[in-house]
C-alpha cells in the first residue's frame, strides 16, 4: 500500500519514523510515496512536495494520512481523497468533530475507509475498544481525562503546589501547551474528543452547542488546597451518558476521592472509561499525546485498513436522542468573589464556607447545565466550580 502524508510536523514525522524503522511483517507492503509540507525550505527529501494535488490526484496512492490540523483546508483535502477512492486516516479532532458523519458516509459510499483512532486519547486504543464493546453491548456511559495538558497542570498544582499561571508557563516551555492555551484550559480540545466519543458510543449526532463546557482557566491554588484537605483531587473530565432516548454530554472539573483511579492519573497521561450492560466498567490508560504514541495509533489504523481488505464496516449515527442534563448531576463546589451570588442563587446553595479569605459554596444536587448557566454571569469575575463525583 502506498500512502501520502498531508503534514510533516510532530505527528506526521512520527508516522514516517514508525513506518521506516519498524521491521514487522505488516510493514512489508507500506510505502510512504509523498509528503506534503507548507514551505519550500522544508523539502529536504525527494518525496516531499508543497502541492497537495500531487498526493490527492496520484492514482498510485491508496491511502492518505491527514495530520495538518485545523478544519480548513483539512476538510477539503479529506473529502477530495475520499471521493478519489483513497482511504483516509487522521488525528485531527477538530475536523472529525465537525464532519464525522459526512466523512463516514462518503467513505462508505466510495468503498473505502475513514479511520480516526488518533483523534481521541492519542496512543490509547480508545475508538477501536469502544467499537468492540458495541459489538455486544449497549454503551450507556463514557467518561475520562482526555486532555494531557490540563491533567499536567492539575497534577502539578496538586503535587508541587504551583499556582495556575506558574505551571501553565512550564507546560508551554515543555511543549505541552500552545502559546495560546485556550483549547486546552477552556475545555475546547476535550469537548471535541467527547463529541466524537459520544457520537460513536450512542450512534447519534451530538451537536457541539449541546455540550456544556467549563474549563480550568480560573482554578487557584486555594481550590487545590481545599480539595487536598478533604482527601480529594480535581480533574478536568469529559462525560457522556445515555438513558433510553435521552443523553447528556459535559466537560467540567470533577472532584474525586483520592482512592479513585482517576485521582492518581499523573502528568500528561489520559484515562477513559466505558460502561457496557454486560461487560460493566472498562478503563483504558496511557499516553494521550506525543509524536510516537499518536503516530502509533495512526499506523495501527493503516494496518487495520490493509487487513480488512475491502470488508467495510458501516458506522451509523441515526439515533434521535434528546439532551437531558439531569443525567449528569451532583453537588458542586463553587468559589466566587461576588457576594451577590448567594442572594441570587439561594435556592441551590446547601452551605457556605470560607477558605483562605474566599467565599466557598457547596450546592444542593443540581444538573450540569444548571451549574453552567448559573456560573455564566460570574465568569469574568473568576468563578471556579467543580462537581463532586457521586
Amino acid at each position: 500500500m502506498k500512502i501520502g502524508l498531508l503534514g510533516f510536523g510532530t505527528v506526521g514525522s512520527g508516522v514516517y519514523e514508525i513506518v521506516k524503522s519498524t521491521s514487522t511483517c505488516f510493514f512489508d507492503d507500506i510505502e510512504v510515496k509523498k509528503i506534503l509540507v507548507k514551505d519550500e525550505k522544508d523539502k529536504v527529501m525527494d518525496i516531499i512536495t508543497t502541492d497537495a494535488e500531487e498526493i490527492l490526484n496520484d492514482k498510485e496512492i491508496d491511502l492518505v494520512v491527514e495530520v495538518i490540523g485545523g478544519i480548513h483546508p483539512a476538510y477539503e483535502y479529506i473529502m477530495k481523497a475520499l471521493k478519489n477512492k483513497k482511504s483516509v486516516v487522521t488525528a485531527n479532532k477538530a475536523v472529525v468533530a465537525a464532519y464525522l458523519k459526512e466523512f463516514t458516509k462518503t467513505a462508505y459510499e466510495n468503498g473505502i475507509s475513514f479511520e480516526y483512532e488518533a483523534s481521541v486519547c492519542g496512543g490509547i486504543p480508545w475508538i477501536k475498544s469502544l467499537e468492540k464493546v458495541k459489538r455486544i453491548d449497549e454503551v450507556t456511559e463514557v467518561y475520562g481525562i482526555f486532555n494531557g495538558t490540563s491533567n499536567f497542570i492539575l497534577d502539578n498544582m496538586t503535587k508541587e503546589g504551583y499556582e495556575f499561571q506558574e505551571i501553565l508557563k512550564k507546560a508551554q516551555e515543555k511543549g505541552y501547551a500552545e502559546s495560546d492555551p485556550s483549547a486546552d484550559i477552556d475545555g475546547i480540545d476535550i469537548m471535541r474528543k467527547l463529541l466524537i466519543t459520544s457520537s460513536l458510543a450512542f450512534e447519534c449526532e451530538v451537536p457541539e452547542k449541546e455540550i456544556d463546557v467549563f474549563g480550568i482557566r480560573n482554578i487557584q491554588k486555594t481550590d487545590i488546597e481545599y480539595f487536598k484537605n478533604i482527601n480529594c483531587t480535581v480533574k478536568l473530565i469529559a462525560a457522556g451518558k445515555k438513558y433510553e432516548d435521552k443523553y447528556c454530554a459535559v466537560v467540567e472539573p470533577v472532584i474525586f476521592k483520592n482512592e479513585r483511579i482517576e485521582a492518581a492519573v499523573p502528568q500528561n497521561f489520559n484515562i477513559g472509561t466505558i460502561y457496557g450492560k454486560t461487560i460493566g466498567e472498562l478503563k483504558f490508560y496511557g499516553q494521550g499525546a506525543g509524536k510516537l504514541p499518536t503516530g502509533n495509533a495512526i499506523v495501527q489504523d493503516i494496518i487495520d485498513i490493509i487487513e480488512v481488505n475491502g470488508k467495510l464496516k458501516e458506522r451509523k449515527f441515526e439515533n434521535k436522542l434528546t439532551k437531558d442534563s439531569s443525567l449528569i448531576s451532583g453537588k458542586y463546589y463553587v468559589r466566587v468573589k461576588n457576594e451577590e451570588f448567594e442572594k441570587e442563587n439561594s435556592d441551590i446553595i446547601e452551605k457556605k464556607l470560607e477558605n483562605s479569605g474566599n467565599l466557598i459554596y457547596i450546592t444542593k444536587k443540581i444538573d450540569c447545565q444548571t451549574m453552567r448557566k448559573t456560573a455564566e454571569k460570574y465568569i469574568k469575575e473568576g468563578i471556579f466550580y467543580a462537581r463532586f463525583e457521586d
